[in-house]
Formats: C-alpha cells, sequence, structure tokens
C-alpha cells in the first residue's frame, strides 16, 4: 500500500480539477503543477508549488517544455525499493511524486476548429503523454489518472483511504 504524499496536476481541461485539488489538499498532499494549472489551483487559495521551483528551470521555448526534465521524470520513474535508484534521488534531491493528474491537449477539437498548421503542430502534446507513460511504467509506485471521467473514483477511494491506494487499485 501506498499513501499519496505529493502529486503533479498538469492539465488543459480543468473540469472537476477543484474537488480533486480540495481532496488532495485536505489530505496535507503536496501539490505540484505547471502553468496555468498552478494559476487555477492558486486562484482557489489551495497551496501548491509550481513545477520550475522542483526543477530550478522555467517553462521554455513558448511553454512547450515544462516538464520534460529529470526531477520530474526521476520523481515519477524512481522506484521506492529500489536502492539504487532512491540513492540517486537522494543525491540529486528528486522528490517522490506519488499520484499525477494530467490529460492531454484538445488535439481532435483543434483540428475542428482549424486548418491552420501553426495552431495544430501546438497541439501535439509531448509532456502529457511522456507522464502518463512513465507513471503508468511505475504503477507499482504511484497512480496515474489521465481523464477527467476517473476523478470521481479516484477522489472516493483517496477519500475514503486516507490517500492510501493498493496495488489493484493503482494498476486499474
Amino acid at each position: 500500500m501506498a499513501k499519496i504524499q505529493r502529486a503533479l496536476l498538469s492539465v488543459s481541461d480543468k473540469t472537476g480539477l477543484v474537488a480533486f485539488a480540495q481532496t488532495l489538499a485536505a489530505a496535507g498532499v503536496e501539490l505540484i503543477s505547471t502553468g496555468g494549472t498552478y494559476d487555477f489551483i492558486s486562484s482557489l487559495n489551495i497551496p501548491c508549488i509550481k513545477v520550475e521551483s522542483i526543477t530550478g528551470f522555467p517553462a521554455i521555448l513558448g511553454g512547450r517544455v515544462k516538464t520534460l526534465h529529470p526531477k520530474v521524470f526521476g520523481g515519477i520513474l524512481g522506484r521506492r525499493d529500489n536502492p539504487s535508484d532512491q540513492a540517486e534521488m537522494q543525491q540529486y534531491d528528486i522528490p517522490e511524486i506519488d499520484l499525477v493528474i494530467v490529460d492531454l491537449y484538445p488535439f481532435e477539437e483543434t483540428l475542428a476548429q482549424t486548418d491552420e498548421e501553426k495552431l495544430i503542430i501546438e497541439k501535439i502534446d509531448i509532456g502529457g503523454p511522456s507522464m502518463i507513460r512513465a507513471a503508468a511504467k511505475n504503477f507499482s509506485d504511484l497512480v496515474v489518472i489521465a481523464s477527467k471521467a476517473d476523478y470521481t473514483h479516484a477522489i472516493e477511494i483517496l477519500a475514503s483511504q486516507d490517500c492510501i491506494t493498493t496495488i489493484e487499485q493503482r494498476r486499474n
């Protein structure tokens, strides 16, 4: 069983995020976030840390690069039961991330609204799919939520289990 202590939230669609952020904050989970998601959570007076304060690196290239950093991916991929991983995480000050809430840019909506190649290209998500895959790869140690359709069920589990999840729940 793993208790969630730190969560990374980075979503385009903020629908349903209020209840999720409130549930996590009430349980004492440290929230880390990017750009617009950080602004949204902070506007609710919920404590949140900018991802840049973890990475020591600002968003660059017009926001194209925010989470693609060893401190983010190390925190997601670091195996909690692997002494070598844990030693490297300590050596490089990489915080463990126990929950990743991410969605993908609305690429289909963009295609339906425009044929302007420049706008379409910017909706090709890189960080979101990478974080989803990294978190899925390390499901034995953390939870990934990649759809707002899963928020309600995840909130119910976290609220009823004091932010502790089972391996079966993480696998699902």
